[in-house]
């Protein structure tokens, strides 16, 4: 089942999502997919200084645009698409607890101080379809802001008003808990598990026969 989320998104319903839920969303969100964007934004935080959209309590997503400005000036989105968030791990648990953020999102996942910085927020962290540019594309109504406009397109901080924008899956929990982490987790108990396994059969069977030395001065018997 697929639910639907209303932005700003109710604290008790991001409560209920558990890792592995699927969810759409209509409603405002902030889309970015540049580094030195999140630079920026540290310098906010830092500096006390208001950021040129609003970030308290937002939907934060990590999303590049392929986008275009016509004759008049006017900013039009093409097609957008999620870039990895992993790249803004060092940031992000800062950013995450100043500005509130309920819902952040991207591909390939956040870290654990990520995931802690969520749990204290109540926010969830929601993966995006790798590559799936139309979809996500799909779900945009209108550009409702741009910040930085001096930088280029897909680094710019986007208001967008989205209407189900999605499926997209929770891949943190609003306690923490981590698709990411416990994957990590349970790959490396099942290495463990087959080094071992390999380990006892190895012994099981006892030492194996070297394989022949052939010289050099003779052709092995199949030649």
């Amino acid at each position: 089942m697929i639910r639907h989320l209303r932005l700003p998104a109710d604290p008790a319903e991001l409560a209920s999502l558990t890792i592995g839920d699927m969810v759409t969303l209509s409603g405002t969100i902030i889309a970015t997919a540049g580094i030195p964007t999140h630079q920026r934004l540290v310098a906010c935080m830092e500096s006390g200084e208001a950021p040129p959209v609003p970030l308290q309590g937002a939907a934060f997503f990590h999303l590049g645009s392929f986008s275009r400005e016509s004759a008049g000036g006017e900013f039009e989105i093409l097609y957008m698409n999620p870039t990895t968030s992993t790249r803004f791990n060092d940031v992000m648990p800062g950013l995450i607890r100043h500005f509130d953020l309920k819902c952040v999102g991207g591909k390939g996942g956040l870290d654990r101080h990520c995931a802690a910085a969520l749990a204290q927020t109540g926010g969830v962290y929601l993966s995006f379809l790798g590559g799936g540019a139309p979809i996500i594309s799909a779900g945009i109504r209108a550009i409702r802001q741009i910040g930085y406009p001096d930088m280029i397109a897909h680094y710019r901080l986007v208001c967008l008003e989205v209407e189900n924008l999605g499926p997209l899956t929770v891949g943190i929990d609003a306690r923490g808990r981590s698709v990411y982490d416990e994957g990590d987790a349970t790959a490396r108990a099942r290495r463990d598990a087959l080094i071992a396994q390999m380990r006892a059969e190895r012994e099981a069977t006892g030492p194996q026969a070297s394989p022949p030395v052939l010289s050099s001065r003779e052709p092995p018997k199949w030649a």
